[in-house]
């Protein structure tokens, strides 16, 4: 019974949702209140690798090992391709599964199977995925990148929302992250629409994982793109976060940190909303201020 529930059709696979890894576990650790120490139960959240593997026409090709929080492993898969460019609609994905040939990973080893009638060229897998912050890209060529995949600048007139509706997200995102709320540990990634109301949040140990599984879930949805919501980030807003955004077409992005310089660059290139440092009723518009009244 188990297998029916791993590889069932792209179309109901969040059915697979009660058979992942918990997200959170529970170890006993030494407080030190006061100069007084004494042993207690904490909450940890959890860390496990997950390999992305692609199939087409028969052939697995290897993609990428990232650290996660457990849970949307398929959202996670599916946003990440869609915003590296590998799939482009709902209908390149024949099946995302857990592979079962490694009973020890049998929630770290997702395979991602693509329908045989789409163009898929497996070198891109080489030059296609962007390198992290710590590996020193140019930002010119980040963002010719950009523009080889087809993107182009959001119209900057749409959508316009008050100071109002920016103020106070990072309230609303905090209250709304109940893994955070027992571990402390994890990042965030939600949507609001135009009326601040929350229309998805996503939790991962790893910034670009929880937009990844974000966006994902919108895309096996069929609610792409997300052309007339917020996205509200727990953190700071670097150049990968920012790229994905742009892969979705959200045009206004806020957060609690700063951006980068290259975030800033990309927003200002593409016409998207950057917002950064909300704290409560103040924040600062780096790029796009025409969409805030």
């Amino acid at each position: 019974m188990l297998l029916l529930f791993i590889i069932l059709p792209f179309e109901f696979l969040l059915l697979k949702e009660m058979l992942t890894q918990p997200n959170t576990r529970k170890v006993y650790v030494r407080k030190v209140r006061a100069g007084v120490a004494r042993s207690e139960r904490d909450v940890l959240a959890v860390e496990e690798p997950l390999e992305l593997r692609l199939m087409h026409r028969g052939v697995t090709h290897p993609v990428a090992v990232t650290m996660r929080t457990p849970g949307e492993d398929f959202e996670m898969v599916a946003g990440f391709l869609l915003c590296e460019g590998i799939i482009q609609k709902h209908g390149d994905v024949r099946e995302i599964r857990y592979c079962i040939d490694s009973p020890q990973q049998l929630y770290n080893i997702v395979t991602v199977e693509l329908r045989d009638e789409i163009d898929f060229d497996p070198t891109r897998l080489q030059r296609n995925f962007f390198t992290t912050s710590a590996c020193g890209i140019c930002g010119k060529v980040s963002l010719e990148s950009l523009e080889m995949q087809g993107c182009v600048p959001l119209p900057l007139t749409q959508p316009v929302v008050p100071i109002s509706l920016i103020t106070g997200l990072d309230a609303e995102l905090r209250r709304a992250q109940q893994v955070f709320s027992k571990t402390g540990g994890l990042h965030a990634a939600a949507l609001f629409d135009l009326d601040g109301q929350l229309q998805g949040l996503h939790e991962d140990v790893g910034r670009h994982n929880a937009l990844d599984k974000l966006i994902g879930s919108r895309f096996m949805a069929g609610q792409l793109p997300v052309s007339q919501q917020v996205l509200m980030l727990s953190g700071r807003t670097s150049f990968e976060l920012m790229q994905k955004s742009l892969m979705a077409q959200i045009p206004i992005i806020v957060s609690v940190g700063a951006p980068s310089s290259l975030a800033v660059e990309l927003a200002q290139n593409f016409n998207i909303t950057l917002i950064g440092f909300l704290r409560g009723d103040s924040f600062n518009i780096y790029a796009g201020p025409e969409r805030v009244k």
